[in-house]
């Protein structure tokens, strides 16, 4: 008969199996798996080293129990026969010299053991007893059938780890190949414009009065002002993704700042109706007057695109850590399977109208400029009832920090 099948606990060789096939936390299976070695195969120290690309061991998971929390960290964790181990590619046991007069803690049995899978190294099992009992035959084999389980179960994180890659990179093809798409349609729109406006003022057959020309004129302003807006949002995301983007730190009143965002704006949109509201002991943050009002224009712009003819609420806050800035409109909100994607770069609302021009940058930029303050933004939404952005920028932040 085997040695494994005369185990008094064999059932709990299956439950370590079927750990490792409905595993989707390598942590929390191994946590369980070593419990389980625990109860069928004595040890004081496991540990299990990964090998890596440089052919370094790197530790994957290490525990101790018993007699092994008393001893030093660095001891007996067995990384000099986890080398030998993986070099030879085979079991290997060591066994100390016994002494009564020495402490047990420094006289460990080890067991090394193979990771493997289909004759590739993975790494090295290693389990220890600080001074006995020693590793007797059944406790090899059963050890091995457990690092062959733990061989799977890392290959399988691996796997899942590659897939994760895989999906990663076609997703970011797919933004790409959608940003090519929107970039071009962004791009043909205002230029578009221009070009059929112009063209049409400089027809010779056709005399324009003043009031025609000053409305071809004004749409022409117009699409050039969106056409640049478009070209500063690539050239900031670059700069952004690159870490080329250069911060200007200065002391500013932040209601000052907000105010001319929205005099700014109400200037494209008269219509525009804006409620702020601040303490009146508010105090002066550190920041980049520039990017900052970027990040509320953007905002207040999404919210006239998204949400047209609401109001839209902004109210300041100030506590012993943070400055906060919530922006609310009441708009038809953000579908909530959309939330966690609205900060990606080229993201934009797949159900959104196609009439809603947008590169799918601007927030984006917005959550990079407020990391670069050592901040932080988020957006609450609710369909039907609008969209919500907290901004929190640290109060003590200081460019020397």
């Amino acid at each position: 008969m085997p040695v494994i099948s005369k185990l008094e606990k064999p059932q709990h060789l299956y439950r370590i199996s079927e750990i490792i096939i409905q595993s989707d936390d390598w942590k929390k299976s191994l946590d369980e798996i070593m419990q389980i070695i625990r109860s069928i195969l004595i040890f004081d120290n496991l540990a299990v080293y990964l090998l890596k690309e440089d052919h370094n061991l790197d530790v994957f998971y290490a525990r101790a129990m018993g007699r092994g929390k008393r001893a030093e960290a660095d001891s007996a964790w067995g990384e000099i026969l986890a080398n030998q181990v993986i070099e030879e590619s085979n079991t290997i046991l060591q066994k100390p010299e016994i002494s009564p007069q020495t402490d047990r803690l420094d006289q460990p049995f080890l067991l090394g053991i193979p990771l493997r899978i289909n004759r590739r190294s993975l790494g090295a099992l290693i389990l220890v007893r600080f001074g006995g009992p020693p590793f007797r035959l059944g406790n090899i084999k059963l050890a091995e059938f457990i690092a062959q389980q733990i061989s799977l179960l890392i290959e399988r994180q691996n796997l899942q780890m590659e897939y994760q890659i895989i999906l990663d990179r076609n997703k970011q093809i797919q933004l790409q190949e959608d940003f090519i798409s929107t970039i071009s349609h962004e791009l043909r729109n205002p230029l578009g414009f221009i070009k059929g406006y112009t063209t049409t003022l400089l027809r010779t057959d056709i005399n324009w009065d003043i009031k025609t020309q000053h409305d071809f004129l004004e749409i022409i302003d117009r699409e050039t002002d969106q056409l640049q807006g478009l070209i500063d949002n690539l050239l900031d995301s670059s700069r952004l993704q690159t870490g080329m983007m250069e911060m200007r730190f200065q002391n500013l009143p932040l209601d000052e700042l907000i105010k001319n965002v929205i005099i700014h704006c109400q200037q494209h949109r008269p219509d525009l109706v804006t409620r702020l509201t601040y303490p009146d002991d508010l105090i002066s943050i550190n920041a980049d007057k520039y990017r900052l009002s970027q990040v509320f224009e953007n905002i207040l712009t999404n919210a006239i695109k998204y949400a047209p003819g609401s109001d839209i609420c902004i109210t300041i806050t100030q506590d012993e850590t943070n400055t906060n800035v919530t922006i609310q409109d009441f708009g038809p909100g953000i579908p909530e399977r959309y939330l966690p994607y609205i900060f990606d770069r080229f993201f934009r609302n797949p159900e959104q109208s196609p009439n809603i021009h947008g590169s799918g940058l601007g927030l984006f930029i917005c959550e990079q400029i407020i990391n670069a303050h050592h901040g932080s933004i988020v957006a609450k939404s609710e369909e039907g009832k609008g969209t919500t952005f907290i901004i929190s920028i640290p109060a003590a932040f200081s460019l020397h920090q």
